[in-house]
């Protein structure tokens, strides 16, 4: 699914503190003035006569070859050189892009630590010291001791781009398998490593997407799924279908695994197993797309004959599982509650008359349900903010949790067991601190936080409703700092996702702390096609409905422009994945409201996204060129497709990566080539082509501060920011 689905610190410094020295003042005028003067030559780029025929309708393409995979076809590796070549030279001439990395180095420079996790009697846990490209993984005995270096990845690979990719412990505490995937790519292969000698087995598992490891009760092995090996040069582009199921005996070859469970008669069908935390089932979920309807099976393991059995038989609802007693499952379901609720399903009675409510729907989105210390932890989105609850196992309500402040909460993770458990709070300007919970107390205390000199009462969050096209209420946060004056002048940056039942929530994030730094307002409104309200606000985003996404991104826009928070050559857009689709949606219909537009990873060709990787599951947000109806829809805010010739569109700044094998860069490259062409004007159209990088899970650190810094600088030229050094305490400045 596209998605998207975020340092020691110098003291963050409001205005007061700044110091605009004469001297840099001419230096910034003179090279503004060099660079608005300059001509950008784009490589020119082959039109090729391809027109399809949809459902009667002739559709041209003429950038098909742009298609092409760059470790295949020269001719695509050689435009994007050439595009590189533009678009770095480009970026590396902007005034102020190296004030900009620098503090950014400053600002990402800090120790963060993920929430520990407790397995076969130990906990684990990552750290990243500041800098490092990737984070070290961690075994300690004990909370209170100091943890011992288990994997360190950055010593896989010289630029940093091999990356840990999960990580799962035997009930015993004897093996973990933990996955390695390179370049940033979806694909990954599995490792085993004996936890009591450090030992690195022969084991290896390759062919591996998405799904973890799921262990049998005697620890000899473990259920997997997997993909077939695609063809010779078709691993980045290949349609990932035909997943089959897997048990793997440590200590042996991957040939010799044995095949559980394969659906030949439904290729596009999705299944993972799991065993269930008493051992005594093994569990299987089917799905087919990226919709949350799922199927369910169970399997008695005490059973030696037994096979699986139906649980949940039609693709209807979601019908997540959260643990069992015995042969009573219980499930958060959005069955008669789109918002969610809880139910206990009896094996020996799993016909739905019998199903038993034990916590109801509420006003609130029900987004995750945990067991940990036998009661069930419930989190909820109140206008996308974290909310949790705590109940019994028969549905009567325990306690709130409380948190700090307006903002995100996750974690809760644990066994049924457990007596503690570790979540993580953070807001737009609250640096994540993590929390250890205590199930018999209810107290939380702070088990780390982050050593940052960051100022948090500097910046202000708040909360704001605006009404879209057609009146439907949508909210939105907005963070800046709090000198921030409402007079129209402000450079905001106006970032939104809206699809596959994704929530936006508040949450910390180097690159935005260093863009409200400089004196940009941060807006993220909620959009529909999101999960923030359930599933009426997510369906009131796909399919034939996608165009009031792109609505509710316009009227925050305009809504920001109306109450004096910028105007439109102060504002810019910012989105990735499907976020990039809405970037690139918007500013093909509303090119003369924005300053400047950052779509990252796009999905930008809408009539052939399915025909590559994980495409095809994205039909259930999109529809399908396949089907008349749903084919108008898509063609009519296609981005490839709605660029007009002779148009003036904003300052863009495309940006995808050569190994992506969730949106293939064939997409932005087809949308920033066509962009090209058709755009009239001085503004500039380019393309930043990142190598040996997906995604963007697995990024080295240093790549993510070389883009940040990229698209801020883009951003201050165009926005007509103006970055001033920063003060050092004796009061000279800092260059």
């Amino acid at each position: 699914m596209p998605q998207t689905k975020t340092p020691t610190l110098e003291r963050l410094l409001l205005p007061s503190v700044y110091l605009l020295a004469a001297c840099f003042c001419a230096v910034f005028a003179a090279s503004t003035a060099f660079a608005e003067s300059r001509e950008i030559r784009y490589p020119e780029t082959k039109r090729v006569d391809q027109v399809d025929v949809y459902h009667g309708v002739e559709v041209a393409d003429p950038y098909r070859w742009l298609e092409d995979d760059v470790r295949v076809s020269e001719q695509t590796a050689d435009w994007v050189a050439a595009q590189n070549e533009v678009t770095f030279g480009y970026l590396k001439s902007l005034p102020q892009r190296a004030l900009i990395q620098d503090r950014l180095q400053e600002l990402w420079n800090y120790e963060r630590y993920s929430q520990p996790f407790k397995a076969g009697g130990r906990y684990f846990y990552t750290k990243n010291d500041g800098l490092q490209n990737q984070a070290v993984f961690y075994m300690t005995d004990s909370l209170d001791s100091e943890g011992e270096v288990l994997l360190d990845p950055n010593t896989w690979s010289e630029d940093g781009t091999v990356s840990m990719a999960g990580f799962n412990v035997s009930d015993d505490g004897r093996y973990a398998v933990y996955g390695v995937r390179e370049a940033g790519s979806d694909w990954r292969h599995l490792k085993l490593m004996r936890l009591d000698t450090r030992e690195i087995l022969d084991d290896e598992i390759h062919w591996i997407k998405w799904g973890g490891v799921s262990w049998t009760p005697d620890n000899r092995g473990f259920f997997y799924t997997r993909f077939p090996q695609p063809e010779e040069g078709a691993e980045f582009q290949s349609l990932n279908k035909n997943a089959q199921t897997y048990y793997h005996y440590v200590g042996t070859s991957q040939e010799d695994d044995v095949l559980v469970y394969e659906d030949p008669a439904n290729p596009d069908w999705t299944s993972g197993v799991f065993v269930t935390e008493d051992g005594r089932y093994l569990a299987r979920i089917t799905t087919k797309g990226t919709g949350s309807e799922n199927l369910f099976h169970v399997r008695d393991l005490a059973e030696p004959y037994a096979t699986f059995v139906p649980v949940i038989r039609e693709f209807e609802n979601d019908y997540t599982y959260i643990n069992n007693d015995g042969k009573t499952f219980f499930f958060r379901t959005d069955l008669d509650a789109p918002k969610g609720r809880v139910i206990a399903i009896h094996l020996d009675r799993p016909e739905p008359e019998h199903w038993r409510e034990i916590i109801p729907e509420s006003e609130n989105r029900l987004t995750f349900v945990n067991m940990v210390a036998n009661l069930f932890v419930a989190r909820y989105l109140e206008d996308a903010k974290t909310a949790v609850k705590i109940y019994r196992t028969d549905g009567r309500y325990v306690r709130d949790v409380e948190f700090p402040a307006l903002g995100s909460a996750n974690g809760f993770g644990g066994r049924r067991s457990d007596t503690e458990a570790f979540y993580t709070f953070t807001s737009f300007a609250t640096p994540p601190s993590i929390y250890r919970y205590d199930f018999l107390t209810g107290e939380s205390t702070v088990f780390r936080r982050p050593n940052i000199d960051v100022d948090s009462s500097a910046y202000t969050v708040r909360q704001v409703f605006y009404k879209s096209k057609d009146g439907t209420r949508v909210p939105m946060f907005i963070a800046h700092r709090k000198d921030l004056e409402l007079d129209g002048t402000n450079p905001t940056l106006l970032f939104g996702y809206g699809g596959f039942d994704v929530s936006l929530t508040p949450g910390f994030n180097v690159a935005r702390l260093a863009w409200m730094e400089m004196g940009g307002v941060f807006a993220m409104p909620n959009l529909r096609g999101g999960g923030e309200y359930g599933e009426a606000w997510h369906e009131a985003g796909t399919k034939l409905n996608k165009q009031n996404v792109f609505d509710d991104f316009i009227a925050a826009a305009e809504w920001l422009i109306d109450n004096k928070y910028t105007s439109n050559k102060k504002l810019a857009i910012q989105g990735g994945s499907n976020g990039g689709l809405l970037v690139g949606a918007t500013m093909t219909q509303r090119p003369e409201l924005f300053g400047a537009a950052l779509p990252a990873v796009g999905v930008m060709d809408m009539l052939r996204f399915h025909r590559w990787t994980a495409g095809r599951y994205w039909v259930d947000d999109y529809g399908s060129s396949d089907n008349p109806e749903e084919f108008k829809a898509l063609l009519a805010y296609s981005p490839y497709h709605n660029l007009k010739k002779g148009t003036e569109y904003p300052p863009t700044l495309v940006t995808t990566a050569d190994t992506d094998d969730r949106v293939v860069p064939g997409h932005s490259f087809k949308f920033a080539a066509a962009l090209q062409h058709a755009h009239k004007g001085d503004n500039p159209v380019l393309i930043r082509i990142e190598s040996r990088a997906g995604h963007g899970g697995g990024t080295p650190t240093k790549k993510r501060i070389e883009q940040t810094a990229d698209l801020w600088a883009f951003l201050a030229e165009h926005l007509d920011m103006e970055i001033v050094p920063r003060v050092e305490r004796d009061g000279r400045p800092q260059g």
